[in-house]
C-alpha cells in the first residue's frame, strides 16, 4: 500500500468514524425530542468548556490511557484482549486489600507499593488469558472476557464479605487507605497523578515498542507470526509478556482510582472503563501515543455526560450510546481500510482515440 494513502486512511477513517457517531448520536437525540445542535454545543462545553470541565476531563482520561494500554500493546503482538475491567478491578482490589495484609509506610513509599501490587495483579489476571491462547489454543477475546466476569464476581464476593469495612453501610468497601497513602491532585489543579501515570505509561509504551529490540520484536510476532518463529523468536514468550504489560496498565489503574479517588474498594470502581479503553484503543489504532489524546476526547464525553441531564434532561448514560456508536462505526471503518478507491484522486488521462480527433 501507498505511505500516504496508509497514513490518510489511518486518520482519516477514525475522524470519519467519530463525526459519523455523533450525527448518530443527534438523531437520536433529535427522536428523543430534543434539538441535537444543543447536545452537540453541550458536549464540547461539558468537555472543555471551562477550566473546571477541562479539568474534569483530564481526570476522567487518566484510567482510559491505562485501560487502553491493556488492549493496544497485546494487540501489537497479535491478540485481541477485551478484559481490561478485570484487571482494572483486580488492581484496585490489591491496592486496597494489602494494607490489611502488611502495613506499608504512609509515604510516597508505601503508595509506590500499592501500586505495585495493583500492577502486578492485573499483569498476573491478564497474563493468564495470554497462556491460554499459547499453551491451549483457547481463543484470547472470549478468554479475557469471561475472564473479566470472573474478576468482578471474585472482588464483590471480597468486598462485600471477607474484607468488608464494619462502618461501610449503605454501600459495601474496604477500609479506606490512610491519607499518607492516598494519590493526591497535581498543584493548583483537581485533576490527579494518575494523569501523570498514563501518559509516562503510554509514552513508555511507544518507546518499547518503536525503539527497543524485544518490542521491535514484539512487533514481529504480531504481524506474522510464522515469519518470526523461522527467524527463531521467541513468540510465546513475547505474547505473554505483552498480556502482562497490558494487564499491569489496567491493574495500575484500578490502583490510582482507588487511591486517588474513592479511598477504598467498592462497587464505583466498576464503572466501564476497561470497556471504554477497547474503544479508545481502536480509535487510536492501538498506537499508543494517539492513545492520549483520544483518552482525553472520550474522557471530555464522559464529564459532558452530567451537564446533559442537567441541561436537556437525557441520562447521564446517554454519552454510552454515543460511544456505542463511535465503537460500531469504528469497527466497519476497520473493515473498509486498504478497499476503498481512490481512483478519484488519479488524474485522468484520456484515451488515445480522444487525443488524436
Amino acid at each position: 500500500m501507498n505511505p500516504w494513502r496508509d497514513s490518510i486512511e489511518s486518520v482519516g477513517l477514525p475522524v470519519l468514524a467519530l463525526l459519523g457517531g455523533l450525527a448518530l448520536f443527534g438523531m437520536f437525540v433529535w427522536f428523543g425530542g430534543h434539538d441535537p445542535l444543543q447536545a452537540w454545543s453541550l458536549l464540547f462545553v461539558g468537555a472543555f468548556g471551562d477550566a473546571f470541565s477541562f479539568q474534569n476531563t483530564l481526570q476522567r482520561a487518566a484510567p482510559l490511557m491505562l485501560t487502553a494500554l491493556c488492549v493496544a500493546l497485546p494487540q501489537r503482538a497479535g491478540l485481541t484482549i477485551i478484559g481490561g475491567e478485570g484487571a482494572l478491578v483486580l488492581g484496585g482490589l490489591a491496592c486496597a486489600a494489602l494494607p490489611t495484609l502488611w502495613a506499608p509506610p504512609a509515604n510516597a513509599w508505601g503508595t509506590a507499593v500499592l501500586l505495585a501490587a495493583a500492577a502486578a495483579a492485573g499483569a498476573a489476571w491478564v497474563a493468564l488469558a495470554g497462556v491460554l491462547r499459547q499453551w491451549r489454543g483457547v481463543n484470547e477475546t472470549i478468554s479475557s472476557l469471561l475472564l473479566a466476569y470472573i474478576a468482578i464476581a471474585l472482588f464483590k464476593h471480597l468486598v462485600e464479605g471477607p474484607l468488608r469495612d464494619p462502618a461501610s453501610l449503605n454501600k459495601p468497601s474496604t477500609v479506606p487507605l490512610e491519607e499518607g497513602l492516598r494519590i493526591g491532585t497535581i498543584a493548583g489543579y483537581d485533576v490527579h497523578w494518575g494523569l501523570i501515570f498514563g501518559i509516562l505509561a503510554c509514552v513508555l509504551a511507544a518507546l518499547w515498542l518503536g525503539a527497543t529490540t524485544h518490542g521491535f520484536a514484539t512487533r514481529v510476532v504480531g504481524g506474522n507470526l510464522r515469519a518470526a518463529q523461522i527467524v527463531g523468536l521467541p513468540a510465546v514468550r513475547l505474547v505473554i509478556t505483552a498480556c502482562a504489560l497490558g494487564g499491569a496498565a489496567a491493574g495500575l489503574a484500578g490502583g490510582i482510582e482507588v487511591a486517588a479517588v474513592h479511598t477504598a474498594a467498592n462497587a464505583s470502581i466498576i464503572a466501564g472503563l476497561g470497556y471504554t479503553g477497547i474503544l479508545v484503543s481502536f480509535v487510536a489504532r492501538h498506537n499508543p501515543l494517539a492513545i492520549i489524546p483520544v483518552a482525553i476526547l472520550f474522557g471530555g464525553f464522559l464529564a459532558a455526560g452530567s451537564l446533559l441531564q442537567r441541561r436537556m434532561g437525557l441520562p447521564d448514560a446517554s454519552v454510552q450510546v454515543l460511544m456505542g456508536f463511535c465503537f460500531v462505526l469504528i469497527l466497519a471503518s476497520e473493515a473498509l481500510r486498504g478497499r476503498l478507491s481512490w481512483q478519484l484522486l488519479k488524474p485522468r488521462v484520456p484515451a488515445a482515440g480522444v487525443a488524436a480527433a
